[in-house]
């Protein structure tokens, strides 16, 4: 009898944790996009086509990776169509929250210890902030003694689980759907407006000061001119409010501005949505394309021996409403030049 074909991917690692907080990031839709790589893992989330979530799972957090990905149709048989081809890939769906669930499953302890905390201090389950601290808690998750087994086997298989603690062993198969593969909300790195580059936890800071009062939009305006970064919430039921980083040395490590100033308005809740990522990251990168697109990218470092970093990237498109009046501001910008301010 013929050996059963390999598993078209296998990975195991002793931890699940990181895992777990790169994919509670981008948690605001039911159905997450996945591509398998011989270099790791893509997840991809979309709201609506005006939000986007990506993450990463590289093949470096796993103890093994191992891929035997079919390889694509031969195209024409010409060499330079094989050199601008992508690498190949495996393509589909899952739910989120099952997969969400699946990995959490060891965590039941500690998701009741936080419960009661947050019983006893209900600010600390609603404050945007939540104590960055209990991020990367020690028994997050409960896998520091366990191993976690990935595998998917063919294409239309389930993605299957296995989670190893002593003589604990849970197998959960998730159902797999037939990608829907939408486009990447675009964003034009040659047509930069503004780049910043500052610490994650003073952008939490900020839409957690912003929040309460129910804001509809955020707008967000760099200049080169003092606060340089302002952003500013309108449309709440308490009215409006606004913060400055008028310091920008001492709170902007990278700071540019092409023209005068970038200033556009998002939904408020949508950026609220990237505040996981913000707890769980050291450092975000801001910036803005000439069409508007506002781009996030946050840097998450990963512990343990070796370190490394992980990234998580959003984008969000902006509302509409003010593409008029940024055309009216810009007539007066020719001639500036960009301004770099290290922290």
């Amino acid at each position: 009898m013929d050996a059963p074909d390999p598993p078209i991917f296998r990975a195991v690692t002793s931890s699940t944790r990181l895992l777990y907080q790169l994919l509670k990031a981008i948690n605001f839709t039911n159905k997450v996009h996945v591509e398998i790589t011989e270099k790791g893992i893509r997840f991809s989330t979309d709201h609506a086509r005006v939000m986007q979530g990506v993450t990463h799972w590289d093949k470096s957090l796993f103890t093994s990776y191992t891929t035997n990905i079919p390889a694509p149709e031969e195209s024409n048989g010409n060499p330079d169509d094989e050199d601008d081809a992508p690498p190949p890939s495996v393509i589909f769906q899952l739910s989120l929250p099952a997969l969400l669930e699946t990995l959490q499953i060891f965590g039941a302890a500690d998701a009741a210890a936080r419960q009661a905390r947050s019983d006893i201090d209900p600010y600390r389950s609603t404050n945007l902030r939540n104590y960055r601290s209990d991020a990367f808690s020690n028994q997050t998750l409960g896998m520091s003694n366990g191993t976690c087994s990935l595998s998917y086997n063919a294409e239309g298989d389930p993605f299957s689980i296995i989670l190893e603690e002593g003589s604990v062993k849970t197998t959960c198969n998730l159902t797999t759907y037939v990608p829907e593969i939408p486009e990447d909300i675009p964003f034009d790195i040659e047509d930069l407006g503004f780049k910043i580059i500052t610490q994650a936890k003073w952008l939490l800071d900020a839409l957690a000061e912003l929040a309460p009062a129910s804001p509809e939009k955020l707008i967000i305006t760099a200049s080169k001119a003092a606060p340089y970064l302002k952003l500013t919430s309108v449309g709440g039921a308490l009215g409006s409010g606004g913060i400055d980083f008028a310091q920008g040395k001492d709170l902007l490590e990278t700071f540019s501005v092409r023209k005068k100033k970038w200033s556009q308005a998002f939904k408020f809740d949508m950026l609220k949505a990237a505040n996981e990522a913000m707890r769980i990251a050291t450092k975000v990168s801001l910036r803005g394309d000439g069409q508007g697109v506002l781009s996030m990218q946050f840097l998450v470092e990963v512990g343990g021996e070796g370190g490394g970093v992980c990234f998580l990237d959003f984008r969000f498109v902006p509302y509409a409403d003010r593409e008029e009046e940024d055309d009216d501001e810009t007539e007066c910008e020719e001639g500036e030049h960009g301004m770099e301010v290290d922290g």
